[in-house]
Order: C-alpha cells, then sequence, then structure tokens
C-alpha cells in the first residue's frame, strides 16, 4: 500500500472507531474524508486567536464548506492538534523542549501562532507562511521556534514546485551560499527531490533570515514518517537538505511526528492524559 493511502486509511478508521460521521468533499463527488464539523476533527476548538491566524493565513484552510481542515488528513489540523493545547494551558515551553529546540529548564517560550508570514522580499505580493511558530521573550537569542509540518504531502501524487528564478537575484543570499546553489539547482524545476519541498523550505529560510537574521531562529522540519521505500526516500531526502543547510550554518533539524509523540508519552502520559491519549491513539 502506497504511503499516503495507509495514513488517509488510518485516519478513515480512526474516526470510524469514534463513531464520527465522514463527508465528502463535493456533495455525492468524492471520497468521505470530512468531518461534518470542523470540531470533529480537532482535540480541542480552534480558539480565537488560533481561528485568526488561519484566517489571516493564505492557505484557505477554514474556507469552504467543509473547509481544508475537516479532512483527516489535514496538517493543518494536526498542527493544530499538537500545538495549541500547550498555548492553551500556558506551558509553552513544554512542547518547544519535546520538539528539540531547547533545553528543558528553559522558560523562553511564551505563545504560538499559526500561517505566519515572513516577507522575503516587499516586491513580492505573497509570504511564505510558516505552519507554526513558538515566540520566546524580548531578548532571547532565538527569536523565534518556526515549525515546517508536513503530515501526507511529502507522500501525495502532487508535484511540488521548483524554486522561482525572481528569488536568485536578490541580495538575501549574503552568507548561506550553499542554498543559494541548490536553489539554483532546482530552479525552475526540481528533478533532485521527490518528496521533500526543498523550495519552500528555502523560502522560509529565506523570510526568516530576512525578519530576525541568520543566527536568531531555529526551524524544525516536523514531519509524518512512514514505512517502505516512500519513507526511506523521504528522510534521505531530509538529511541531504540540512546537510546544505547546515553547512551555511543555519540552525534547523528534523524530527518526525511519531517521534514527538514518544516524547510527550513519556513526560506527560500522567499530567495530561486526555491529550495524550488523542495524539497517540489517533497517529500512532
Amino acid at each position: 500500500m502506497k504511503a499516503y493511502e495507509y495514513i488517509l486509511s488510518k485516519q478513515i478508521e480512526y474516526a470510524h472507531n469514534k463513531g464520527i460521521d465522514l463527508i465528502k468533499s463535493k456533495g455525492s463527488r468524492g471520497r468521505p474524508t470530512y468531518t461534518r464539523s470542523l470540531e470533529d476533527n480537532l482535540f480541542e476548538p480552534l480558539t480565537t486567536d488560533t481561528k485568526t491566524f488561519f484566517q489571516n493565513g493564505d492557505g484557505g484552510e477554514l474556507g469552504g464548506d467543509p473547509s481544508k481542515m475537516q479532512a483527516v488528513h489535514s496538517s493543518s489540523a494536526l498542527a493544530v492538534n499538537v500545538f495549541q493545547y500547550w498555548d492553551n494551558i500556558k506551558e509553552v515551553e513544554k512542547i518547544a523542549h519535546a520538539c528539540g529546540f531547547c533545553h528543558s529548564a528553559t522558560r523562553i517560550s511564551k505563545g504560538i501562532s499559526f500561517e505566519v508570514k515572513y516577507s522575503i522580499d516587499e516586491k513580492f505580493q505573497y509570504s511564505p507562511n510558516v505552519d507554526v511558530v513558538i515566540n520566546n521573550e524580548p531578548g532571547s537569542k532565538h527569536k523565534v521556534f518556526a515549525v515546517e509540518s508536513k503530515f501526507t504531502e511529502p507522500y501525495s501524487n502532487w508535484e511540488h514546485l521548483g524554486f522561482k528564478a525572481k528569488y536568485l537575484d536578490l541580495d538575501i543570499w549574503e552568507e548561506i551560499s550553499h542554498l543559494y546553489k541548490l536553489a539554483s539547482s532546482i530552479s525552475p524545476k526540481d528533478e533532485r527531490f521527490h518528496h521533500l519541498h526543498a523550495a519552500q523550505l528555502i523560502k522560509h529560510i529565506l523570510g526568516l533570515k530576512r525578519a530576525f537574521g541568520k543566527t536568531n531562529f531555529r526551524l524544525l522540519y516536523l514531519w509524518y514518517d512512514a514505512l517502505g521505500r516512500e519513507g526511506a526516500k523521504h528522510r534521505e531526502e531530509i538529511h541531504g537538505f540540512l546537510e546544505v543547510a547546515k553547512s551555511d550554518d543555519i540552525a534547523i533539524h528534523e524530527l518526525s511526528y511519531q517521534e514527538l509523540f514518544a516524547r510527550l508519552a513519556d513526560n506527560y502520559r500522567i499530567s495530561d492524559k486526555k491529550y495524550i491519549e488523542y495524539i497517540t491513539s489517533r497517529y500512532l
């Protein structure tokens, strides 16, 4: 079974086992993979702030009936289910530590935002939307911890785009020559990466670098692992990309969602029982 189909099937079975009714995305057409209400697809309802973040983002996650976020395999729903809880209970430092951003004793992380835009250049109409941003106290070395979250996207049939040539003539490439060389090699078409959306990651780095400087942010590629050749190839591509980025001294690392869930369960199975039961029963 292909990785995409396997992940989707698991999410459909989770919904069935929980008695959650699924509907099709386009009336009588399509496969029933959407919950009837957004709340049916979330551990907790969206907070006012979280809803505003997504409404202001460019992904259109809350538009339509059903919305994209109502899909059982929605990457945005996954990110909300994992991260919003810690913002609600004012313990953001715990998820920051579990993600590998900092030591357990670090207490600089104070809030979480979603779909945050960081402009690469003012002449462009659209800016990259970073999936999750952990905001740190003023004066911290790393102003933000940024997360690029992936669920089924690396294993879907959608062909990701290469790096657009319009970004290659900017002045922002100073001190990141290795990434510039990589970006040039996948422009305008990416024939090197099949599962990792390298062009998107590079644009995130450019936006974060422009906003904070090269050394004042940390970036995590948080991805859902899959068995078989597709998963192995995805891991290989991740490590290849990270090697290039780290050659330019970019503070970037990777972590699978499964590893993150294991860390959270080990530390918070008792204190945060309902949350741990939800994420592990649904996504492991």
